[in-house]
């Protein structure tokens, strides 16, 4: 059996089922470090054998710790304690949160410019193109928000466009009351559909043609946005 494996969580909590189906119980002296610390996860795997436990869910993957000798654990936990408590690891965490929040003020810019293109509103609309590209990346660009502007498998302009239209389903339509049978692209397809009926309202902003704004949905969503629930 190889010294690192990747396994799956059961019921019990001391056993777990390896790739091929077998149950396997780690051996003597191991202990299951949970997850949430990156730095020692990976010091701990380096320093030898683990067993990483992954839960599935859906599409998704979740850890579940790893198990590995206990003796590992502690080594490894002792010398990254002593590690983080010099001035060298204050200075260089500092310097780290500095540039992730450049970077990320950096993103909000890009991200709701991209917004905005995308929106190619009237000169009519400027203001509502501004207000809602604001409302937009407030809402998706956050670090660990799980929205489509957080991931880079897609170009920007993707993300932006996907970004609005996600807005406007939960902003403009019905999507958040509506009972949505469990059949399999049933919930895909009401996307979809609901897609285009926020594509066509953006349309409408694309005509230097004004209306009155206490109809339009959008308008309305602008001005008086839903708090996310």
């Amino acid at each position: 059996m190889p010294d690192s494996l990747t396994v799956a969580p059961t019921s019990d909590p001391r056993r777990v089922r390896a790739p091929d189906g077998t149950l396997l119980s780690p051996p003597s002296g191991w202990a299951l470090l949970p997850p949430g610390d990156a730095g020692l996860t990976r010091r701990v795997k380096a320093a030898g054998p683990s067993w990483t436990v992954v839960e599935k869910k859906g599409r998704k993957t979740f850890s579940q710790g790893i198990w590995a000798p206990e003796a590992h654990i502690s080594a490894a936990r002792a010398a990254l304690e002593a590690e983080r408590a010099t001035p060298a690891y204050a200075k260089r965490r500092a310097s780290d949160a500095a540039r992730r929040e450049r970077e990320q003020a950096e993103y909000e810019v890009d991200f709701a410019n991209s917004v905005l293109r995308f929106l190619a509103f009237a000169p009519t609309f400027t203001a509502h193109a501004k207000r809602l590209a604001v409302l937009v990346s407030v809402h998706a660009t956050p670090v660990g928000s799980g929205t489509v502007a957080r991931t880079e498998r897609i170009p920007i302009e993707r993300r932006a466009e996907a970004a609005v239209i996600a807005w406007l389903r939960h902003q403009t339509t019905r999507y958040d009351d509506m009972s949505i049978a469990r059949v399999k692209g049933a919930r895909r397809e009401v996307r979809r559909e609901l897609a285009e009926v926020s594509r066509a309202l953006l349309d409408v902003h694309r005509r230097d043609a004004p209306h009155p704004a206490a109809s339009c949905p959008l308008c309305t969503a602008i001005e008086n946005p839903r708090k996310p629930e």
